[in-house]
């Protein structure tokens, strides 16, 4: 060996492999609120770049791959909950589950998937003697409206409004309660409280599938979401028909409900009214009572087209300026 060539080698530093920015990576991921094992680098580019045709194909194998069951059913196991109709609980689902998720697998592969029918029980409103309906679907059916959750979610974060709160990732009601207050402090003391009745029971199950069609081609994926709305609902041991509504409590019901009130966010958010909205619960804060009559309006108007109601008790126009005046957002949502 050459001396020389040695002192050169070992005055020389040694040269350290470049590893790449692992946080800059996994921005993409957290940007747009998707699972790295479900939505690959090359779905997350197209995403930002834009779909060829304005439409996605090719989902649902996606939804029974290996691992988007597992993460699926990962959370779900994290969530617990109640068992469904047919009495299956999350721990006796976790005995087998291996064989379970691949059996689940086999029928999305081979469209004989068919939801069981939710089961339904009644819950307490906050700060009332009403009650609401919460929907409990079986262990099996909440892993796979999970993993279609996954693998919708991304598509439809990328558009929802900034001023949408309920149920998204990474979004709460201290935030839509930040921007409210933020807005009273700022001037805008003239309220349109505005509550949908019965929003998430009426929500035109036909109108809702049209507006996933304008997204998504995948026949396979939209037959699931069907599916789904129309499973029926048993309570007390009586079997009723979804012909309209997605179901509280269904794992998937909180997106296509963000989904369907789309629409009206960008609506408000063209015609200059602030608006901030915690699922189905909405203020419009303005600066003139003009102002909070013509948002109110506009919002009837698109509730009739959207076959939607506003509650004629919860919906009314506040002057904040005044003593004593209060509304009430968001509602029964604990915070």
């Amino acid at each position: 060996m050459n001396p020389s060539n040695k002192r050169d080698r070992e005055s020389t530093p040694a040269s350290v492999p470049v590893q790449p920015d692992k946080q800059a990576g996994e921005s993409l991921w957290r940007v747009h609120k998707a699972e790295r094992d479900v939505w690959s680098e090359k779905m997350l580019k197209t995403l930002v770049r834009g779909v060829k045709g304005g439409k996605w194909f090719s989902l649902i194998d996606k939804v029974y791959h290996d691992r988007t069951l597992s993460i699926a059913w990962e959370k779900v196991q994290s969530n617990a909950g109640a068992c469904g109709v047919d009495g299956i609980t999350v721990g006796h689902f976790d005995k087998d589950s291996e064989e379970r998720l691949l059996a689940v697998k086999e029928h999305i592969k081979g469209g004989t998937y068919q939801p069981k029918a939710v089961k339904r029980v009644r819950i307490p409103k906050a700060g009332s003697n009403e009650t609401r309906p919460l929907g409990i679907p079986t262990v099996i059916d909440r892993v796979v409206q999970q993993a279609v959750r996954m693998v919708l979610e991304p598509i439809y974060e990328h558009r929802f409004a900034e001023h949408s709160y309920g149920f998204r990732p990474g979004r709460s009601c201290h935030d839509a309660l930040r921007r409210v207050s933020g807005q009273l402090a700022d001037g805008y003391t003239h309220v349109v409280d505005i509550d949908i009745q019965g929003y998430f029971d009426t929500i035109d199950q036909e109108r809702l599938m049209k507006l996933l069609e304008e997204d998504v081609s995948d026949g396979a994926l939209l037959t699931i979401i069907e599916r789904f709305l129309k499973a029926g609902v048993l309570e007390e041991e009586a079997w009723e028909m979804s012909e309209a509504g997605v179901p509280q409590g269904g794992v998937v019901s909180p997106l296509l409900s963000n989904l369907y009130l789309d629409e009206l966010d960008h609506l408000m958010e063209a015609g200059g009214y602030a608006m901030t909205r915690y699922a189905d619960d909405m203020v419009i804060l303005c600066k003139s009572a003009d102002e909070a009559k013509r948002a109110l309006d506009c919002v009837r108007e698109w509730m009739a087209k959207a076959s939607l109601t506003l509650h004629p008790e919860k919906t009314h126009t506040v002057d904040m300026s005044e003593a004593e005046a209060c509304f009430d957002f968001p509602r029964d949502w604990f915070i």
